[in-house]
């Protein structure tokens, strides 16, 4: 199923209806603030595996990140937050941003594995921010990319839902989105690192 919502304003019923299938066990693409996302309710196993399928992909191997609401609900799942990582984070958040954190317990243990890290956005886009707050609960994020090396990432919905049709419960049709990834930084050392530059603007 594939569904428009407008990214001002989002219908609260189709929002309800969003976050029922999530606590279900369902796989929705949502918009972001950057790419088309791929994702599930961070504690479903069952869903978080279905996703890593998908994406083909072994789970042990996956470096999925999750979204958050805001940064009190970041809090959560992140520990030894210093007050420069959190001075960074206030200025850069909500935005195109992917902040690699230690994780906290709160975190399940099939997004940590080794790594005790975890990738953590709060995406300036309110479609999925309402989704999360409804849901109370983070929900794994990753990318929906084309087979085309050149083209990296499928911006156009409709073409998003003929693919994906078939594996996942819910296409959000949010408009044509962007081509650029978020930015990576890594915050878990005693300086942040940019491990990847995307769409947004690094200012330390």
């Amino acid at each position: 199923m594939i569904k428009k919502i407008y990214t001002r304003n989002p219908n609260s019923r189709d929002i309800s209806k969003i976050v029922e299938i999530l606590r279900n066990g369902g796989v929705i693409i949502y918009p972001t603030d950057t790419v088309y996302g791929m994702g599930c309710d961070i504690h479903n196993h069952k869903a978080v595996e279905r996703v890593a399928q998908i994406k083909g992909i072994h789970l042990e191997k996956a470096n999925f990140s999750i979204i958050c609401s805001d940064l009190s609900h970041l809090s959560f799942y992140a520990r030894q937050v210093d007050n420069n990582t959190f001075k960074l984070m206030k200025k850069h958040l909500p935005g195109p941003y992917t902040f690699i954190l230690n994780a906290s317990n709160k975190v399940p243990k099939i997004f940590t594995n080794k790594k005790k890290t975890i990738g953590i956005r709060i995406p300036d886009n309110t479609i999925i921010i309402e989704i999360v707050k409804e849901l109370g609960s983070p929900i794994l994020t990753t990318s929906i990319r084309d087979e085309d090396e050149m083209i990296k990432y499928i911006t156009d919905p409709e073409l998003i839902h003929e693919k994906y049709k078939e594996t996942v419960d819910y296409v959000i049709d949010g408009g044509f989105s962007g081509n650029q990834p978020s930015t990576i930084i890594n915050c878990t050392g005693s300086e942040p690192v940019i491990v990847r530059e995307g769409a947004g603007v690094i200012d330390f």
